[in-house]
């Protein structure tokens, strides 16, 4: 990065769940505000480089490839030896300076203090959203351990943004943090007090959000208030909720027509929930929502190597549910990511004591979808487990249907 110029400003998003969502809502709003705004996001969706968004946009794929082979050339003449994340990111960055962004929004990969994002030295806000166990081997056991890795994105002078809802000896850590690294203020969210917040609490109340999606929209719009006041002051507080409005987020809580691919005329739920919390929050949507006694719900369920799969499926399934387990297949730009063996899926579930069917569909996706719809008849099917299931989900629908999703 020592050629790279970085005259844009950041909003720099760590946390457990709900990262990508706040750095969706951020984009969306800036760019409702007309400031020209880049976003990286990790995993990838689809497509390598939909992960980084110029306003609202994925880069085209040519661009990509220019900047990532301009990246890798330094990489290589330098021999700096750096990891797949750390050239992604420089990419990311080297587009965002190409295309003249204002303001970044950057989604930490990995807890936050040794992330390759890190490299962010004054940011115009940091958020740290709500934080779980995930990715011990690296950031430790403890959600207080975890918590500190999160923190070590936060900078002198820049303000920090904290979802309320972590347990309050994680609030504690990064309130630490926050005082000893002489960030400007740590603000506890949501709050609804100040300028514009009546405005968000309408808003949010017309839609009807789950409690995780009130808060991870506060956030965002803090933080878009934050950034706009020091770039573009002069931008109206009711642009941002324009650019709320019109936020999607695949792979959250998605409602998905899976006709084109098994004939069901009923939609589907489609969720990336990879850890307890997220698998916790996805469970309280589909009882509030969807389940019903008489109504089991069919799971389409994928994992990666290294998850407590006991763990993630005790959160999700009941007695009477049905479990059709399969394998996401290879993962572009991540050779170190595998999924967990269908069998050893079926296994767990079943050491679980359902009473309902149970059905493993190897590495076939699409035998995966088949195969549900028929044991679900009319009755729900979500899809959870995995963002990489989530990728292989959309990119078959993509190419049965030919549509940009």
């Amino acid at each position: 990065m020592e050629h790279t110029p970085t005259p844009w400003r950041a909003v720099h998003v760590a946390g457990t769940n709900g990262k990508g969502s706040v750095c969706a809502y951020v984009s969306a709003m800036l760019h409702a505000a007309n400031i020209k705004v880049g976003r990286f996001t990790s995993p990838h969706l689809i497509d390598r480089w939909d992960c980084i968004t110029i306003d609202d946009k994925a880069i085209d794929e040519s661009k990509f490839r220019e900047a990532e082979d301009a990246v890798k050339f330094r990489d290589s003449s330098k021999d700096i030896k750096a990891s797949e994340f750390e050239l992604l990111t420089a990419t990311a960055f080297e587009l965002f300076a190409l295309e003249r962004v204002k303001v970044g929004v950057v989604e930490v990969g990995v807890g936050g203090r040794q992330d390759a994002t890190n490299i962010i030295q004054h940011p115009l806000v940091t958020i740290i959203t709500k934080i779980g166990k995930d990715h011990q081997s690296l950031l430790g056991n403890s959600i207080e351990d975890i918590a500190s890795h999160k923190a070590g994105i936060m900078k002198n002078g820049a303000p920090c943004l904290v979802d309320v809802t972590n347990p309050e000896s994680v609030l504690q850590v990064l309130e630490t943090a926050a005082q000893d690294v002489g960030a400007d203020y740590l603000q506890r969210l949501p709050s609804f007090a100040g300028e514009g917040m009546a405005d968000l609490q309408n808003f949010m109340a017309k839609r009807n959000l789950e409690i995780h999606q009130q808060v991870n929209l506060s956030l965002a719009y803090s933080a878009a208030r934050i950034a706009i006041e020091q770039i573009a002051p002069t931008v109206h507080l009711p642009t941002l909720l324009t650019g709320a409005r019109e936020t999607f987020w695949p792979g959250r809580l998605q409602t998905l027509d899976i006709r084109a691919l098994t004939g069901r005329t009923e939609p589907v739920i489609l969720d990336g929930a990879h850890n307890a919390d997220a698998a916790n929050v996805l469970s309280a949507f589909v009882t509030k929502r969807i389940r019903m006694p008489s109504r089991p719900v069919t799971w389409v369920i994928a994992a990666t190597m290294g998850k407590d799969l006991r763990e993630l499926l005790s959160c999700l399934f009941q007695f009477k549910d049905n479990v059709v387990a399969v394998e996401f297949g290879p993962v572009a730009g991540m050779p170190w990511v595998y999924p967990v063996d269908a069998r050893s899926l079926l296994q767990e579930a079943k050491s679980l004591g359902l009473e309902g069917s149970f059905e493993n569909a190897g590495k076939d996706v699409h035998v995966a979808l088949r195969l549900a719809t028929n044991t679900a008849g009319g009755n729900p099917i979500v899809i959870a487990g995995s963002l990489y299931l989530v990728s292989d989900i959309l990119r078959l629908i993509r190419n049965r249907e030919g549509k940009n999703l």
